[in-house]
């Protein structure tokens, strides 16, 4: 009897150890697969905490920055929410409002991930992201999101853009608060 439980919990025991190798495997797998991939952090900050957040990112992925700049640059009166004829406002409530932005990634084809950061506004991504994603290719890419908030969290930003641009592989979403 003793004898059949010692060969029992032996071959449990190589099984589990087994499985442990094998996950571990994998893990590995998906962490050099992550490395081999050309990522980028593409970000708006009107105030820089998401600026500091894409930072941290980049550091993570070892990815390459750029960010999203408006054409005409957010003043604090801009960003006032509290005021219903501030700029952030009008445009939130226009959800065909695209900001101008100051250029393009030109070297967005090189990536095989993109990261895309904003801070939340009512609930969702400001309306320059829009403009960003409008204004490149992104097919044949992951599609990441990353947001800075007050107090909303990141799901309904990132099911709103995953809806809003079905024809793109979305993948993970991440709140980076302090």
């Amino acid at each position: 009897m003793a004898a059949i439980l010692s060969f029992c919990l032996t071959a449990c025991s190589q099984n589990n150890n087994k499985k442990e190798n094998k996950e571990a495997s994998q893990n590995t797998e998906t962490k050099e697969d992550k490395e081999m991939k050309k990522t980028l952090i593409a970000y708006f900050s009107a105030t820089g905490n998401t600026k500091a957040a894409a930072q941290k990112l980049a550091k993570e992925f070892n990815a390459d920055l750029y960010e999203i700049t408006p054409e005409q640059p957010y003043t604090d009166a801009d960003l006032d929410w509290r005021d219903k004829t501030s700029r952030s406002t009008i445009e939130m409530k226009d959800k065909s409002s695209r900001p101008a932005i100051k250029g393009r990634c030109e070297n967005i084809a090189d990536y095989d991930v993109v990261w895309i950061g904003f801070p939340v506004w009512w609930y969702t991504a400001p309306t320059i992201i829009n403009t960003f994603i409008e204004a490149h290719d992104l097919s044949g890419k992951t599609l990441n999101v990353f947001a800075t908030s007050g107090g909303s969290d990141v799901k309904d930003s990132a099911n709103d853009l995953k809806n809003a641009y079905p024809q793109y592989t979305w993948g993970e979403s991440r709140l980076m608060n302090h």
